[in-house]
């Protein structure tokens, strides 16, 4: 059970010294961890194909806004 469970359910739990409480936050990221679902190796490349085209779709974007702005700014200032 973990701790907060055991916190949850009114037990009382022994106090912990630093160490304990470090070692005890150590075992709950490593349970934690092996909840996660890893993605497969394609889910991977297409995650990373999805995150690179919305990239260069947002700095094609901008280096638009920042062409108009500079045309904009040159005619009106020029």
């Amino acid at each position: 059970m973990s701790e907060s469970a055991r916190a949850a359910t009114g037990k009382s739990a022994t106090k912990r010294g630093l160490f304990g409480r470090i070692a005890l936050f150590i075992r709950q990221v490593i349970d934690e961890l092996r909840k996660v679902v890893w993605p497969t190796m394609n889910e991977l490349w297409t995650y990373f194909t999805v995150v690179v085209v919305f990239i260069i779709a947002i700095m094609a974007f901008t280096g638009v806004l920042d062409f108009a702005f500079n045309r904009a700014v040159m005619w009106l200032f020029a």
